[in-house]
């Protein structure tokens, strides 16, 4: 019998990384993917090949899969190293000069008013119907306020808080938040998320943001918050003390991201058990649902809002609109409640032309320790039709 014979080639390629993300790198050194396996024409038989990553923020054009191609947005060049010389192959650009915070952060527009970053959709940020989930929308926002802070200058030892706060072991903490969405993105898409900060009453914080199809530039989604500050020792509310005063001013931007009449503002209703139409008790907060502030994250409790309701509205309809007002931390050692009811049907414009649609939802919901009954989350929820959503979800 005849002995199989195999060959062996090689790829060069290198990944070049912004100049000041491995300080310890200065010299350029190649990240190696070695061992890595492909298969041609669906052949038994697999070649060993070796490779060397070149990424780029400009591709070259003309390129379109391996080989010197684009591979899921890097570029791959197959190249046979020259003999003697094990890294032959270096692909430069200018990026390599720009700083790693301009990838990572985004940047100032309007007068530095407004801080703007881009995201794309990951695919484990989708949920059943492959698109993102409201716990991604919540968690890019949650990322761009942050990011904010630290790229405006203020930032102290705590996350979000300012330096001042920090001195005075304060955080901020979020006590109501309107989310209105238009439309959801897919996995893939691009998006750009505009955010800024206002005042709100005497010791309060107002922060917006817009949520933008980045190609499109179409407004997808918008979203109010109302933000306090605590002592993050006592976890007592305080007031907004001069010197905190003094540092956020500045950056105060008189925009409402919703209007007044179309802002959900107005109370949502506590459930008890006679009126709560579904209960889902033994919700157990985990060791990763806390937060840097050691309390569970806000926005962990939209997944335990949602485990109470049908299982036909989840499937059927969209969550087109969501409002929390947070009432009391909650730690992990808590068992939790998650408390639905329906509101009622919104009615079919009668101006419109449609014909039998499917009237929206709306519920109230309610979060609360099992074993006390304390409150920690009141929430209303609007869900639209899956069927008519691209024609008639017209709730910004």
């Amino acid at each position: 019998m005849a002995a199989a014979t195999t060959t062996s080639s090689s790829i060069s390629v290198r990944l070049q990384i912004p100049g000041n993300l491995y300080k310890a790198e200065k010299n350029n050194k190649a990240l190696a993917l070695s061992d890595c396996y492909h298969s041609r024409n669906a052949a038994i038989k697999l070649k060993r090949r070796r490779f060397w990553a070149i990424a780029s923020a400009k591709s070259p054009k003309g390129l379109d899969a391996i080989n010197g191609k684009n591979l899921n947005g890097t570029y791959v060049v197959d190249k046979s190293p020259i003999k003697g010389n094990k890294h032959s192959e270096i692909l430069t650009d200018a990026s390599v000069d720009t700083p790693l915070h301009a990838y990572l952060l985004g940047k100032f527009v309007e007068d530095r008013f407004v801080y703007r970053q881009t995201f794309i959709i990951r695919s484990y940020e989708t949920g059943p119907d492959k698109t993102a989930t409201m716990e991604t929308l919540m968690n890019l926002l949650q990322e761009t306020a942050l990011n904010h802070v630290t790229s405006s200058g203020l930032a102290g030892d705590g996350f979000g808080a300012t330096r001042e706060m920090s001195i005075r072991k304060l955080i901020w903490v979020v006590t109501r938040i309107h989310i209105q969405v238009q439309r959801y993105s897919c996995w893939g898409d691009v998006v750009e998320i505009d955010t800024w900060v206002d005042a709100e009453g005497k010791n309060g914080m107002r922060r917006d943001w817009i949520i933008r199809d980045y190609h499109t530039r179409e407004i997808i989604t918008r979203a109010t918050s109302i933000w306090v500050i605590m002592n993050r020792e006592t976890r007592r509310l305080s007031k907004i003390p001069e010197q905190v005063r003094h540092e956020v001013a500045p950056f105060y931007f008189h925009r409402a991201a919703i209007s007044k009449e179309k802002n959900d503002s107005d109370k949502i209703d506590k459930l008890i058990d006679e009126t709560a139409e579904r209960i889902r008790t033994g919700l157990a907060p985990r060791w990763s649902d806390m937060d840097a502030n050691q309390h569970v994250n806000n926005v962990k409790y939209i997944g335990w809002i949602l485990e109470s309701v049908p299982r036909t509205v989840l499937e059927d309809y969209y969550l087109t609109s969501m409002t929390l007002e947070y009432r009391r931390e909650c730690r992990q050692s808590n068992l939790l409640e998650s408390m639905t009811s329906p509101t009622s049907k919104v009615d079919e414009d009668s101006n419109s032309n449609t014909t039998k649609r499917i009237p929206d939802m709306k519920y109230t919901h309610m979060l609360r320790m099992q074993d006390d009954k304390a409150e920690i989350v009141r929430a209303r929820t609007q869900w639209h039709y899956k069927e008519s959503h691209h024609v008639s979800m017209n709730v910004i």
